[in-house]
Order: structure tokens, then C-alpha cells, then sequence
């Protein structure tokens, strides 16, 4: 999916790629109307919304990035609360990452991710999956691949808890947030609830060739997630999947989400109350957006999704794939504030599952998320 450069107009330092990447929306979205429509009357329609909307929107961002309480120093606390999740582990995940060097699809350096990855998930004790494909890029037939691991539930249907680790084709780019902090947080997410027993199977999902090769147009983008996609709905596995959760670049030491816009709505609404309940809403925003990401090859399929990513990296997003994607501008405690998140939401998800889903476009009801556990 390509979103119009018309989206722009709120974020004029935002590169063109970045647009690509991005859609602030406020209420431009017409009923009905697909984020990827290109025709001139949808785009003068959005432009002439959100031109209404961006004074607002943009206050809100700004204020958020000012005050978001997420730390600013690498050296992340070592603290653990009551879902167990570890700032410090979750930091040394992402610094451990970055010390392999430049990670596109592909590389030495991608391998060496690789088995860093599966050394820890074996360490949890959970059942591997590795996912070998070639991916079709502009640059030829890359080597690819998605690890999986499962922690088998009550039941065999699954929650799938994913994010990318692959970094952007670019000499000298760390990708110390757009890489490794999604793979942090998934990490950090296995080893907790790999102590546990879910009512619901858990995928811990790591998808390879996110990024694009060239530029972000077309197919050249978020190739791990749509092969297995492609292959679950091939294999009639898709309708197992009842929910996939997505993170991604959610290290920014100063955390601020919005809601993404081509996520399922309740989803949203679940995951954004809970993080108000464990008081985690200062990250996350009720502003709304779209993103182009590894959750809409699962959208399309059927699959209720969520894609948790703060695209607001750095003045006006200037961080994002530049060398200034360090190990300085992340925080453990970023990451822990989202898997916090998550991990509080699950009971709520499951107890839904059990009831039956609702509708795509059905709210979650206030007291929803509600409630100490």
C-alpha cells in the first residue's frame, strides 16, 4: 500500500519516502474510502481536510514528544513490574543488534541477528519455526527469513506478537529503533510469557524484508509478512491466527503512538484503553494515522490487526533511516512501556476470542480493558 504524498502537507520535513511510509488522516478518511485510493478527487479532499486539522494534530504531537515520561539515557533501568518485563534486557537486546552492524535482508550481519534471535528463543524453551523464502526485490532473489516461535495455549488458536529485525539498505545505518527495537520487544514479550500457560497459543513472530530494497513503492516493501501470510492462507492456517499484534520502532526514547487507522478499531481500542488503565496513556496518543506495515498483508487476509509504531522519530522525524538511528536515541524503557502494554491487554483479548470477535469496524465499550489484573 502507498499512501498519497498529499499527507505531507502536515509534516513538511518528512522527506518523500517518509509520506510513503505515512498518513496523518484526523477525520480526512471518507467513509469507506481505502487509504490507497490515488485518485485526484481523494487526494484534494484529504489535502483541503487536513490542512483543517493541522494546527491541532501537530500540537498534540509536539506536546506528546515534550512530555512523554519514557527515558532519555541508554542506560536503561533494570526494574522489572508485575508483567516482567526487563528495561535493561530489552536494552542490551537492542544495543547487541546494533554491535552486528548494518542488518539489511541478506547480509553477514542479518545472520549473525538470526542467531542471536534463536539462541534466546531456544534458551525460553519454546518450539522454532524458521521460515526460509527468496524474495523476489528489485535487486534480484534475496535470502530471506521469518522466525517463529510458539507458546502453545489451551486452545490451538493463536495471538500472533510480531515485529520486523531487519534493517533498512543503507551504509552505516545502526537501526538501533527501525530494526531492533521491534525484535527487542518481541524477545522480551517470549521470555516473559514463555513462563506462563495462555488460554490462547502465542506466535512470537520476527518477519525478515520489511524494508524495502530500493524505495518503498509497490512490492518492494514488508516481504517477510506478506509470504507468510500468503503461505498461512495457502495452507488454511490463516483462520487460526485470531489477532496479530505489531510494534515497530517503538524505541524512541521519546515515546509518543498514535492510533493507527488501518488497525482493526477494537483492536485499537483494547490495547489504547489498557495502556490508560496501567497508566501508559501519555504514549499513547488519541490522535489517529495510517501506516503501511507488516500488519496489512495479515489485514487482508482476515486477520483482526494492530500496528503499534511511533512514526515520529527525532525533529520532524529526521532520525528515521539516517545514521542518526542510534544506540543513543533508544531506551529500554520505551520498549517495556509497549510490551507492558500488550502483556496487560492479552486477558482482555482472550476473553474476547472466547465470547467472539466482534465486528471490524465494532468499538470496544469503555469498561472494556477495565479492571486490575
Amino acid at each position: 500500500m502507498r499512501l498519497p504524498i498529499t499527507a505531507c502537507v502536515t509534516r513538511a520535513p518528512w522527506s518523500a519516502a517518509a509520506c510513503r511510509r505515512f498518513l496523518i488522516l484526523g477525520r480526512a478518511r471518507k467513509t469507506g474510502e481505502k487509504s490507497g485510493d490515488k485518485s485526484p478527487h481523494s487526494k484534494l479532499f484529504a489535502a483541503a481536510q487536513l490542512l483543517a486539522v493541522l494546527l491541532a494534530v501537530s500540537s498534540c504531537q509536539d506536546r506528546a514528544s515534550a512530555t512523554a515520561p519514557a527515558s532519555t539515557s541508554p542506560a536503561a533501568p533494570a526494574g522489572d513490574d508485575g508483567s516482567g518485563i526487563s528495561a535493561a534486557k530489552a536494552f542490551e537486546h537492542m544495543k547487541r543488534m546494533v554491535d552486528f552492524g548494518p542488518r539489511p535482508s541478506g547480509s553477514p550481519a542479518i545472520k549473525k541477528t538470526q542467531e542471536y534471535i534463536l539462541s534466546e528463543l531456544k534458551s525460553y524453551g519454546l518450539k522454532i519455526t524458521e521460515d526460509d523464502f527468496m524474495g523476489d526485490t528489485p535487486k534480484g532473489k534475496i535470502p530471506m527469513k521469518n522466525i517463529i516461535a510458539e507458546l502453545p495455549g489451551a486452545s490451538g488458536d493463536v495471538v500472533m506478537l510480531s515485529g520486523h529485525y531487519d534493517t533498512k539498505l543503507l551504509p552505516g545505518f545502526d537501526g538501533a529503533n527501525d530494526g531492533a527495537s521491534s525484535a527487542a520487544a518481541v524477545l522480551e514479550m517470549a521470555r516473559v510469557l514463555s513462563k506462563t500457560k495462555p488460554e490462547y497459543t502465542i506466535w512470537f513472530v520476527f518477519f525478515d524484508g520489511e524494508e524495502a530494497v530500493v524505495e518503498w513503492m509497490g512490492d518492494d516493501n514488508t516481504y517477510g509478512s506478506r509470504h507468510l501470510a500468503a503461505k498461512l492462507t495457502a495452507e488454511r492456517g490463516i483462520k487460526r491466527v485470531k489477532a496479530m499484534l505489531l510494534v515497530d520502532m517503538i524505541g524512541d526514547a521519546k515515546l509518543d503512538m498514535m492510533k493507527d487507522a488501518d488497525s482493526t478499531p477494537w483492536l485499537v481500542d483494547l490495547v489504547w484503553k489498557t495502556a490508560q488503565r496501567i497508566g501508559n496513556g501519555k504514549n499513547f496518543l488519541a490522535n489517529e494515522a495510517g501506516y503501511s506495515d507488516d500488519h496489512i498483508a495479515f489485514k487482508n487476509a482476515g486477520v483482526p490487526v494492530l500496528d503499534m509504531i511511533d512514526f515520529n522519530y527525532g525533529p520532524g522525524n529526521s532520525y528515521w533511516h539516517t545514521k542518526e538511528d542510534t544506540i543513543d536515541k533508544v531506551s529500554g524503557e520505551s520498549v517495556k512501556i509497549v510490551c507492558d502494554t500488550v502483556i496487560k491487554a492479552l486477558p482482555e483479548l482472550f476473553k474476547l476470542i472466547k465470547s467472539g470477535l466482534p465486528a471490524e469496524t465494532q468499538r470496544v465499550p469503555n469498561h472494556a480493558g477495565g479492571g486490575a489484573h
